[in-house]
Order: C-alpha cells, then structure tokens, then sequence
C-alpha cells in the first residue's frame, strides 16, 4: 500500500464509514508452503470498545479454509469505486504520466473461527442486514426452512478477525494544485459510473485539501 502522508485519513470514523459502506471485501491468507488464498466475501464491520471487528464466512473444504486454519493470519481488503485522471486534467504540465484515484483499506488481524451456535447468529445477522432489516423477507436466515438451513450450516465456516493493524490510502488528487483539483473533479463529473463517483466524492472532500 502506498504511504504518501498525503493520501492517509486520520480520521478513524471516516475510514470505518467507508468499511461499513463498502462490505463486499477480498480476503486473503497464507498456508504453511506460503501459497497465497483470496476470495471475495461479504462481511459485517462492528465497533466494540473502540476495537473493530470483522465478521464474513467461507465455503468449508476449501484450499482458503485449509489455508486459514493452517495460519490465521488474515488481511481483508475494502475498495470502492475507482476512476482513471488523465494528465491532460491538469493546468500544469500535461506531458506527464496520467493516474488512477481510488480508495483502498487494509485491514490485519487473526481469523478466529466460530462455533456452530455463533455462526447461526451470524448469519441471522447477516442476512438481515442486506435485507435492509426486513424481517419479513424470505430469504433472512430465519426465514429459511430448516431442512435448508441444516444442510447451509455444515457447509460455510463463520469467521471473525479483530483487526490489529489498519491502513488505508484515499488517493485522490490530494497532491495536485487547486485548479487541477477542480479540473479534475469536472472532468470526471461528467462522465459516468466510478469516474463520476470518485468527481463526487472530491468535490465533497476538497475542504479538507484545501482548508
């Protein structure tokens, strides 16, 4: 990950928001012959006397389960959009290697796997949560049959990581002159998808770039 000063929040409840907001994660882990495992989850972020927390699940019988029992030790990746900046956005010189903007949060800690009765709570949790709290929703795990869910259950590992280390680069344009910042954030307005995502979001920050 990249440590420009200059692309690090502070801000521990910023970086948390966007964790929060961007729960659809690529874990990865180590096995002992340090092969490395990856699989995109997604996870619940909570906060617990200023602890964070992180909690997913995973296929059992897996090489990535293997993996993780074999060395818990875990990072788990958030992104969100991201946009190319061509250098031409900017007022200075534009003969110059353009860039990419984007968000990343790295996350480390130890995998503590749950128990049958812990994963059952989870995953009612879970399920709940991106069903928008709907509990009358079919698919909310408390909803499912039970013959269903008997057979769900002895085929997922429940996880949960207490993060130890936090990272995060929030890389846009931060290092760039005012009106290249506003060049940029025009530009990338204007287009559509992630780039007019990343425009929205430094336009929302530039007071604290330029402050």
């Amino acid at each position: 990950m990249y440590s420009f000063p200059y692309y690090k929040v502070a801000d521990k409840e910023e970086v948390i928001a966007f964790m929060k907001a961007h729960p659809f994660i690529t874990l990865l882990g180590t096995d002992k012959s340090g092969r490395i495992e990856a699989t995109q989850v997604p996870v619940l972020v909570d906060v617990v006397d200023d602890k964070i927390y992180i909690s997913g699940h995973i296929m059992r019988k897996t090489t990535h389960e293997n993996a993780l029992i074999e060395n818990p030790d875990a990072l788990i990746i958030f992104t969100g959009a991201h946009a190319y900046v061509s250098a031409t956005y900017y007022t200075t010189n534009p003969h110059q290697g353009s860039t990419w903007n984007y968000i990343a949060i790295h996350a480390r800690g130890k995998i503590r796997w749950m128990d049958e009765q812990g994963l059952i709570s989870f995953m009612s949790k879970l399920t709940l949560h991106f069903e928008k709290n709907n509990s009358a929703s079919s698919t909310v795990y408390d909803n499912l049959p039970e013959e269903y869910v008997s057979k769900l259950i002895k085929g997922i590992a429940g996880f949960e990581m207490e993060v130890a280390e936090l990272d995060n680069v929030f890389k846009l344009s931060q290092n760039r002159d005012e009106v290249s910042y506003d060049n940029i954030v025009n530009e990338l307005k204007q287009q559509a998808g992630d780039a007019k995502v990343i425009g929205e979001l430094m336009e929302q920050r530039k007071s604290k770039v330029f402050s």
